[in-house]
């Protein structure tokens, strides 16, 4: 606040020199006071108006002003203990509180009310017998308070000036407001307008307010240009830079150059500006400050603007609170002091200043941080023609995003369809804090997408544009700039262990199947960690490709959001989820690695043994389980850790130490400290499996693998003379590795920078540990998962899909339930079923499943799914007995939502759903369909379900679960070959007699007789009905309601029976069969059509569906 009303009663000069200003932030004077910078119970009320107000006396002053309007301050005499405190500002207070002002101006104002003094006064009185001191304090309070308000009322009423303000008295604190004061008075107009001018609320004060506005007009947004001259509404406007006009800057002071030449580059970005021992934000940025931190905002500082600051002691939580909110901070830091420049530039220097570092929540690489990984994801859209002689373009995306934390850069490159699937996946796996894209590149389609998708979870993702020749470079370029900038020199080692280092990246690079567009995100992203001074992450960061689908079974964006594997669909957190329910993980690294494994179940039947073999292995010993995950609790995240060391022993990092403080280098002290010990431990416990295995406790070769790391003997000699010399020489940095006051000098600083230069020599070593102890840490919590599960499990059989005389896919499930379904509290008890689909006892591949709604149908469907993820991820899966051959795709299209923002109805999401199953799907799919077609009319809907259904079953033959609620399509393929009828069982219990009857027919139940029951049972056969009415009617609808639907179903039924009821009456002959025999007919020649079959597929289908049709037919008649 630039003018206080406590200044305006001592009546001191309107404000310090500038100089003065200067000196104060240079020597940091504390002008914004800690909580506890005064003592209540120290006042001396006689200097009230003999000389400036201590800060002491200013608050006992302010705290009088507060409670003659009913309020107290922040730590009140007395308080009724059912009052509840509530916070606000004294700005607020005194605009809605003015009580007091009742006479006219040339009355002394009583500054206290009689009711505030009786509270005063009779607070004394009770408390007499309690504490004698504590009485006498009080007493002596209260003569203050009465003393003192004459004089003070007769300030206010006086006629001095309001220029006499002295702004460099403190702003007026947050305080506490009694919410039982509140008179009904009314106030002289005279007098609150000179309290408001000395709140800074006045003529005088708004005068400087418009002063500031003016001089700054050049920030309005109809006068905002960015660095290339275009205005905010151009298509290529750049929000990160600004244009700061010529006769601005050339009026600019040297410390407002300095700040305004960095800012102008960083416009999306909170600058802190280092002032002595403050931090600053000036104009836009102290707007931010004052909304999100509830900081005062004052007309001071750089240029005489708005600012608001706080002492480097709070800058840590500031900054981190920004962060939180989703903002990226810039701090620029003083690398001179003034006597520095003093002596360098002579008198009157400026001190320089620099910035140092920019923070995103995308970047973050504190060692505070959640266990999540946190990714920076860059992507480039291009349009590619299928083939030279074709005119269809197909939509390629290029991509590369980076794991800060761990420094772990990848790149790739991915085809898509028009629903975007594969992005979908990209974006569901990554799950990035933040999505760079190239201004004006990408597709309405793809945008729509990215809105899409980042709703999805709790953490939606934010969109940064950027500029498209700028920040996204044709690959040449890219490739020129990253081999003469040296980045990605430390690339992991291909199987050519004689290539040098400086080249392994390329490799990379033209390993991904379409490298132009992944190099151009690949640049995109490295100038944008550049311009966030993030250039060392670049220097020591390693390169791998990503590939979303390749090797593994694919699971795109829809059917991870369907199952809910990361995420649950009520509230977008992890409860309720695959996830939650597999993660038992003991370490941040292995809870990461957790996540890969779930985008990426396993498709070779020999990697997924080793991984059942090892957890086989760990049920079998359950003392080595408890040691083991005992031992793992204890480690640091290692990943991270051993990747900052890498920053530590940089070169880039050796220029910054002289100027570390010593706060940080302890903070590098203890992270060197807890990764050479964190390793140790970890080494042990890799050693200790090798020591079971020798003995025959263990025969798993994976676990074998996990032990025996190349070199690990060698290093670990190193480790072990790095923590002698670490204890010899820093005998108490683990006792102190938490205390403010271990000190680190410049002689300490360069040994243990050699020391990390030691360490660095072994990186590839320290990384290899990392991933082998996260997964084992993983298959222990596969291990933890399986023991506590609420009911049965087993290991899935894996056989190959060409065994036997069945083509295409097996999948066999005996009592198969749903692992999280039920809460781990609940007493319910899961019904289980069997599912059975392509097995070499019969020929169904694809199951049309009816029955009541809330039957349990979807939840089957989901179990299903479910079982194949864990069996190919390597788990133990839900179910007495598992037999089935690797699935290489999981399509779901389950529930009814509409994308509103995306511009798509409930039908259009179905219909693209749909597509992307009938485009992709292959023999070794499995399709979970539920009721596709409800989004639009009875008749349209039934028919894509219809023509879906047997494209699925007569073309791909894929393993298929249908789930419809159109009856007329279990007449239409009771008797096809390889489709098998199946319903959720439902019975209705007699009212009167207590009677179970399973699956009546609707016209023989009585609503007002009998209640319907779930069974939740698969049952062979079709359901009659979806008994829709009595669902209703559990959801509470009127009788009278569910009275007249009834008779209007069956007024609508007898309407359509024209058109459905023939079908119900030739059950052994239905329209498929129909086709099949016009298929015969045309293929006979008998009707004239002298078409060639020889190549036609649907017509040898045709044959051998009806081949099967005669042979069960002969069946049944033995």
């Amino acid at each position: 606040m630039q003018r206080s009303l406590l200044s305006f009663f001592h009546g001191g000069s309107e404000s310090s020199s500038p100089t003065q200003k200067d000196e104060h932030h240079e020597e940091g004077l504390d002008v914004y006071p800690k909580k506890s910078s005064f003592n209540r119970n120290n006042i001396n009320v006689e200097n009230l108006t003999s000389k400036m107000l201590r800060p002491s006396q200013e608050s006992l002053l302010r705290r009088k002003v507060e409670d003659s309007i009913g309020h107290f301050s922040a730590t009140p005499l007395r308080r009724d203990a059912s009052t509840t405190p509530s916070y606000r500002s004294t700005q607020h207070v005194l605009h809605e509180k003015m009580e007091y002002f009742n006479s006219s101006p040339s009355e002394s104002i009583p500054l206290l009310s009689e009711s505030a003094l009786c509270r005063v006064k009779g607070t004394c009185e009770v408390d007499q017998g309690e504490n004698s001191s504590l009485t006498a304090n009080k007493e002596r309070r209260y003569a203050e308070f009465t003393a003192c308000r004459t004089d003070v009322a007769s300030r206010i009423c006086s006629s001095r000036p309001v220029h006499s303000v002295d702004s460099s008295i403190r702003g007026i604190k947050r305080v506490r407001e009694d919410q039982s004061g509140h008179l009904q008075e009314d106030f002289c107009p005279l007098k609150r307008k000179l309290l408001m001018e000395a709140l800074g609320e006045g003529v005088e004060q708004k005068g400087l307010w418009e002063e500031a506005k003016a001089k700054f007009e050049w920030l309005s947004p109809s006068k905002v240009k960015d660095s290339k001259g275009r205005k905010i509404g151009d298509k290529f406007f750049d929000k990160r830079s600004l244009q700061i006009p010529a006769h601005v800057l050339n009026q600019m002071a040297a410390s407002q150059k300095q700040y305004w030449s960095v800012k102008s580059q960083y416009m999306d970005t909170v600058l802190f500006f280092k002032v002595g021992k403050f931090y600053e934000l000036y104009e836009l940025d102290a707007e931010i400050g004052h909304r999100e931190l509830n900081w005062k905002m004052t007309v001071s500082g750089v240029g005489r603007c708005r600012q608001v600051g706080v002492p480097e002691s709070g800058i840590e939580e500031a900054v981190e609170k920004l962060l939180a909110r989703g903002y990226k901070v810039g701090r620029m830091e003083q690398v001179e002091t003034a006597e520095q420049a003093k002596a360098r530039r002579g008198p009157g220097a400026t001190v320089q200043r620099k910035l140092i570092q920019v923070l995103t929540p995308s970047t973050a690489m504190d060692e505070n941080m959640k266990p999540e990984a946190v990714h920076l994801l860059a992507i480039k859209e291009e349009l590619q023609l299928e083939s030279n002689h074709s005119s269809e373009a197909r939509v390629v995306f290029g991509f590369a995003f980076v794991d800060a934390a761990a420094g772990q850069f990848y790149v790739g490159s991915l085809g898509d369809d028009s629903a975007r699937s594969a992005l979908g996946a990209l974006l569901t796996q990554v799950a990035p804090r933040e999505l760079l894209y190239e201004l004006g590149g990408l597709s309405n389609e793809t945008m729509k997408a990215l809105r899409r998708y980042s709703t999805e979870g709790i953490r939606p993702h934010e969109l940064t544009a950027l500029q498209p020749h700028n920040d996204f470079m044709e690959a040449a370029a890219v490739i020129s700039m990253i081999d003469s900038q040296g980045y990605f020199a430390k690339t992991l080692k291909d199987s050519n262990k004689d290539q040098p280092n400086a080249t392994r990246w390329l490799e990379v690079l033209s390993s991904v199947n379409d490298c132009k567009p992944a190099t151009t995100a690949l640049g995109a992203l490295a100038q944008h960690l550049v311009r966030l001074k993030l250039g060392s992450l670049l220097e020591n960061g390693y390169l791998a490709a990503y590939e979303v689908y390749k090797g593994s079974l694919r699971l795109d964006g829809q059917t991870l959001s369907n199952l809910e594997i990361f995420n649950n669909n009520a509230d977008g957190g992890e409860s309720g989820t695959l996830f939650a329910f597999v993660n038992n993980c003991s370490t941040p690294f292995g809870k990461r690695l957790l996540r890969r494994w779930m985008c990426h179940p396993l498709q070779r039947i020999n990697d997924i043994n080793e991984r059942l073999d090892a957890l086989e292995d760990f049920r079998n010993d359950s003392d080595l389980v408890s040691m083991l995950r005992s031992g793992l609790k204890k480690l640091p995240d290692l990943e991270r850790l051993v990747s900052q060391i890498r920053r530590f022993s940089s070169s880039s990092f050796e220029a910054t130490i002289p100027l570390l403080s010593n706060r940080d280098r302890r903070q590098k002290a203890r992270a060197f400290g807890a990764v050479v010990n964190g390793l140790l431990h970890g080494i042990d416990l890799l050693q200790s499996i090798r020591s079971y295995i020798a003995e025959g406790k263990l025969c798993s070769s994976l676990l074998l693998a996990l032990s025996n790391i190349e070199g690990l003997t060698e290093a670990h000699g190193v480790l072990e003379s790095i923590g002698r010399l670490m204890d010899e020489k820093f005998p108490n940095l683990k006792e102190q590795s938490q205390k403010q006051s271990f000190n680190i000098d410049d002689k300490d600083s360069e040994l243990l920078q050699n020391v990390l230069s030691e360490f660095s020599l072994h990186q590839e070593c320290w990384r290899q540990v990392s991933t082998c102890l996260a997964q084992v840490d993983v298959l222990l919590s596969f291990t933890v998962s399986v023991d506590a599960a609420n009911g049965p499990t087993c290991r899935p059989i894996f056989t190959s899909s060409c065994d036997g005389l069945s083509k295409g896919g097996i999948l066999k499930i005996e009592q198969l339930w749903h692992p999280f379904a039920l809460k781990a509290e609940s007493s319910g008890v899961f019904v289980r079923n069997n599912v059975e689909l392509g097995s070499h006892s019969n020929s169904y591949r694809a199951m049309l499943l009816t029955g009541p709604n809330m039957g349990g149908k979807s939840t089957l469907l989901r179990a299903t799914c479910i079982v194949v993820i864990l069996a190919q991820m390597g788990c133990y899966v839900p179910a007495e007995s598992c037999m089935l051959s690797p699935v290489d795709t999981i399509f779901t299209r389950l529930g009814a939502s509409d994308r509103i923002m995306s511009g798509e109805s409930t039908f259009m999401v179905e219909c693209n759903e749909a597509s992307s199953v009938l485009r992709y799907a292959t023999p070794d799919s499995l399709v979970i369909l539920d009721e596709l077609g409800r989004g639009t009319s009875t008749f349209d809907g039934y028919a894509i379900a219809y023509s879906v259904l047997r494209h699925l079953a007569d073309s791909v033959d894929c393993r298929l679960l249908f789930a419809t609620h159109y009856h007329p399509l279990t007449q239409e393929f009771a008797a096809h070959p390889r489709v098998i009828l199946r319903h959720m069982a439902c019975a209705f219990e007699d009212m009167n007699h207590k009677d179970l009857m399973k699956d009546r027919s609707t016209k023989e139940i009585n609503a007002g007789k009998w209640n319907l029951t779930f069974l939740y049972k698969l049952t062979p056969g079709a359901s009659p009905d979806s008994y829709g009415l009595h669902v209703a009617s559990l959801a509470g609808l009127p009788c009278s309601v569910i009275a007249r639907a009834e008779k209007a179903r069956k007024i609508i039924h007898a309407r359509v029976s024209s058109t459905f009821q023939r079908n119900e009456h030739r059950m052994h002959f239905s329209h498929v069969h129909e086709q099949w025999f016009r298929t015969i007919l045309d293929m006979s020649g008998l009707n004239g059509s002298g078409c060639n079959f020889s190549d036609n597929e649907d017509a040898h289908d045709s044959l051998i569906c009806v081949w099967h049709e005669l042979q069960s037919s002969l069946r049944e008649s033995r």
